[in-house]
């Protein structure tokens, strides 16, 4: 049998209790077109629980015996809304330390994931530096730092978050290596900005692009990095 739970309303106007005269109310039942308080409504001993916490809302009113829809008229809208519940105070209370419960368990779950997410991100970047090393013996250690962190920073949908970065693809690596070599030791953002449409400026750039690669691949000419001559 479906339940119908009590309408309550929030009055607009100022009301008094049709039976025990008592007013004006807050909140109120309408009965047989008149107005009653929630007391003569035996709905007295509810308390109310405001709209917004869908989860405190959904295990309260699970865990009240009686609870009762709370409306307030719209005037500009022509309709009622809702404002909350009347729940049973134990359920409300109850509700709340499930919730709590439930809030704290997803804080220390977040926490941990932090902590692995931090390690990984760590590892991730270690091991990215070192395959940038092996491929590019001549490359500055600090640069082939930074161009690991670039890489492998989370959320950035570069490199060394892709699956073939994290595979160590060495097609990979060599793009993440290119990439920073473009922007830092050539002209291109230069062009760029000087309008050059991107294609062609890459076109321009990539004979020194390669020259640095080559430097950082057999060792020795390392000068060639950082240099835009």
């Amino acid at each position: 049998m479906d339940l119908v739970a009590p309408v309550v309303v929030e009055p607009l106007k100022r009301r008094r209790c049709s039976e025990c005269r008592q007013g004006p109310l807050e909140r109120m039942i309408v009965e047989f077109n008149s107005p009653v308080c929630l007391d003569c409504a035996d709905l007295g001993h509810l308390v109310f629980l405001r709209r917004g916490d869908t989860a405190l809302t959904r295990r309260a009113r699970e865990g009240s015996a009686l609870w009762a829809v709370v409306v307030r008229h719209n005037r500009r809208r022509t309709r009622y809304e809702r404002q909350g519940l009347l729940v049973e105070e134990a359920a409300l209370a109850e509700a709340e330390l499930s919730c709590l419960a439930d809030a704290e368990a997803r804080a220390r779950r977040r926490a941990r994931d932090a902590v692995r997410r931090a390690a990984l991100d760590v590892e991730i970047t270690e091991v990215l530096r070192s395959e940038v090393l092996r491929l590019f013996p001549s490359i500055p250690a600090d640069r082939a730092t930074e161009i690991a962190v670039h890489a492998s920073a989370k959320g950035s949908g570069r490199v060394g978050r892709t699956a073939a970065g994290r595979s160590l693809d060495r097609g990979a690596v060599t793009a993440a290596v290119r990439a920073s070599v473009r922007h830092v030791d050539t002209p291109y953002d230069t062009l760029l900005m000087q309008g050059v449409p991107r294609h062609q400026a890459r076109t321009r750039v990539a004979p020194a692009i390669e020259a640095v690669l080559r430097a950082w691949r057999r060792g020795g000419e390392s000068a060639l990095g950082r240099g835009r001559g």
